[in-house]
């Protein structure tokens, strides 16, 4: 996968563009007419890289980001509020970073009693089907790590076929992950139904002493509603949510994938391989 593709896909090139405005602002208390210059540039490529992440930040921080932004450009007219402006920019982007990092981090799994989990997931999961006999990564999972995993995964499924799956196989599994959600991106599920279908799922699978761990959608630009579902229902439902540049980075390996996105055998050796390294504290004491 091209590395400027990974950058913006993962949600990196939030960061980066959060970091490029501040340098921007900055910039624009310099006297220079070349640091003027620049700060136009620098300004430009951060805000298209802040859009093209598709980062789901809440729509009051942007509303307040955004106000904050004009008045320091309409201070390029208004001399006097430059400098105050400009450190308001530099403060409310250093404020995004701030709420954004944590959704890049990897969450910790809590032990549980007995060694068995439950997956949810599309073609991802289960394999092509048909003429692929390659063993998938929970088959692999439950072979190397003697777990009982109970794959509830199928070829095209979206977040509503997964839910009515889940309805006729009853779950008991202390963990449950779900790797689901790619098939309604691509395909004609609105956000209206994403949501409505991700909430009933997850309602559906809540439990006591039941964690459940999801895996953040990799999102193309302009599709962070998607993103936004999954963060608040995660909060509403305590789910673990696993950064999206976790999958992204198996599926950017041109030996992982068969088509870019369908995993190969050695895609699922190495899906099995990360899956192992976010559940295995949960299994670390039986």
């Amino acid at each position: 996968m091209n590395p400027i593709v990974f950058h913006i896909i993962s949600g990196q090139a939030f960061f980066t563009g959060s970091v490029l405005v501040m340098l921007a602002a900055w910039l624009s208390t310099r006297e220079s007419r070349v640091a003027k210059r620049v700060m136009v540039l620098v300004f430009l490529l951060g805000m298209i890289a802040i859009v093209v992440s598709s980062t789901s930040m809440p729509y009051w921080f942007y509303g307040c980001a955004g106000v904050i932004t004009l008045v320091w450009i309409s201070s390029c007219f208004v001399k006097k509020w430059r400098r105050w402006s400009a450190y308001a920019v530099i403060g409310v982007w250093a404020i995004a970073i701030g709420l954004e990092a944590p959704y890049h981090l990897t969450p910790t799994i809590k032990p549980v009693a007995s060694r068995s989990m439950t997956v949810i997931g599309d073609s991802v999961t289960a394999g092509l089907g048909g003429g692929d006999k390659a063993e998938t990564w929970p088959q692999i999972l439950a072979r190397k790590h003697d777990l009982q995993v109970q794959d509830i995964s199928h070829v095209g499924d979206t977040v509503s076929a997964a839910l009515k799956r889940v309805q006729k196989a009853p779950v008991v599994s202390p963990i449950v992950l779900l790797a689901i959600g790619g098939n309604d991106i691509l395909g004609s599920t609105t956000t209206e139904q994403f949501a409505k279908s991700l909430e009933a799922l997850l309602a559906e699978l809540s439990a006591p002493d039941r964690q459940l761990i999801m895996l953040e959608l990799p999102l193309p630009p302009f599709y962070h509603e998607y993103g936004r579902t999954q963060r608040n229902l995660a909060q509403k439902y305590d789910v673990a949510l696993v950064p999206k540049r976790v999958f992204l980075s198996i599926i950017a390996r041109g030996e992982s994938t068969l088509d870019s996105i369908h995993l190969s055998e050695a895609g699922h050796q190495t899906m099995a391989e990360v899956v192992w390294g976010l559940v295995m504290p949960a299994y670390a004491t039986d």
